[in-house]
């Protein structure tokens, strides 16, 4: 009997053991060591989808040792570490523990990581980025100072966007429902993502990161995030829609909504100003050389369809706030300005490349097309009437 008795109790203990081994645990660590860095201050910073957060700092110790424990997110989520401005990027997913080892002089750049495979393809991701990132400031340099001529300029940097894409597909198309894949799609360049919403091709990769991430993280914020700029980037492509996503499971956006000041200080949403009219969202810059003959252009077109329901919804993005009242004071068409100008948040989602950069919005509310030319204008506002 006491056997018997003996024999239940180890049973229960095992069970209870396992169970306990099957949660996962409530808080990841990431650790590790920094050479060259004792007594340096080093944060820890969640990079959420709208801004970084210190979450956390410590001093290195004199072995450069450190550790940081910290809850485990809800869903994957995004974290790095900084050191004098360099950061190293990591990713939380069913990850308990990373280790990093790094040097104080290269710490962003030249570093190991082991425990996670997503963060070590992030690193591959970020030194890509900042490779690409070189050669095209490169390029802006000698085609600004006039020792290339233009078609060099943009066959070059098409060429090294293209290589980017090429290095990071194995990921998106890979593993789509992974955190590298997500980190990914969402590298910039000077503020602009190398994976254009308005794109066919890469319309399908934010497609199919969407699908895994709806089949994988329902409700996660950036989930939803990326239904938006999927089903905007869908809706304007349409080719890939069907194959892509599955709209049933998702309430369907028309476009990605701006809200910025008017001359008056006034927040004028493009929502509200395309409500049952076609809708020209111009981003542009008045103190450009082609802004007089463009705006003309525009004058003649408000003019002749406004009393069709033409609306035109004009996006400064000029330094010189003084310089564009002035200039706007007399247009007759909405003009807002983003005081965040060349680095403004709202053109880099619209991967605004080149000014004047024109999106049409049908009388339906949606965004129908990216007019690719100045001479197509009038024919495309025609068609979304």
């Amino acid at each position: 009997m006491i056997n018997k008795k003996h024999n239940v109790i180890i049973t229960v203990c095992l069970l209870c053991i396992a169970l306990n081994g099957c949660r996962k645990p409530d808080s990841f660590t990431v650790k590790g060591t920094v050479a060259g860095a004792a007594g340096t201050t080093l944060y820890l910073e969640n990079t959420g989808l709208t801004k970084v957060t210190t979450i956390d700092s410590l001093k290195i110790k004199s072995d450069g040792k450190f550790s940081f424990t910290k809850p485990r997110p809800q869903y994957p989520d995004f974290y790095r570490l900084k050191l004098k401005n360099q950061p190293i990027h990591f990713s939380i997913d069913s990850t308990e523990t990373i280790e990093i080892t790094a040097d104080a002089h290269n710490f962003a750049t030249s570093y190991t990581v082991e425990g996670s495979e997503n963060s070590k393809a992030i690193k591959e991701i970020t030194l890509a980025q900042l490779d690409a990132n070189q050669e095209l400031r490169k390029l802006r340099n000698s085609y600004g100072t006039n020792l290339i001529p233009d078609t060099t300029y943009e066959q070059n940097a098409l060429k090294t966007v293209t290589t980017y894409k090429e290095m990071v597909m194995k990921y998106i198309y890979g593993a789509p429902m992974s955190s590298a894949a997500y980190f990914a799609l969402f590298q910039q360049i000077d503020g602009i993502w190398f994976f254009d919403l308005y794109d066919r091709t890469d319309s399908k990769a934010y497609g199919a990161v969407a699908t895994s991430y709806l089949a994988y993280y329902p409700e996660s914020p950036r989930t939803k995030q990326l239904e938006k700029l999927a089903l905007q980037s869908l809706r304007v492509t349409r080719g890939e829609r069907q194959k892509q996503l599955d709209l049933s499971k998702v309430k369907e956006v028309n476009f990605i909504d701006i809200e910025l000041p008017d001359i008056n200080g006034s927040i004028i949403k493009l929502s509200d100003r395309s409500k049952d009219r076609a809708t020209l969202v111009s981003f542009t810059a008045y103190q450009s050389d082609w802004s007089p003959a463009f705006n003309h252009r525009l004058s003649e077109l408000h003019n002749k369809y406004k009393e069709r329901g033409f609306e035109i919804y004009q996006v400064s993005l000029d330094n010189d706030e003084h310089f564009w009242k002035n200039v706007v004071s007399n247009i007759p068409w909405t003009c807002v300005r983003d005081p965040q100008s060349i680095y403004s948040s709202i053109a880099a989602i619209y991967n605004v490349r080149q000014l004047p950069s024109l999106f049409l919005i049908n009388s339906r509310g949606e965004m129908v097309k990216r007019i690719e030319s100045v001479e197509t204008i009038e024919e495309d506002i025609k068609s979304a009437l």
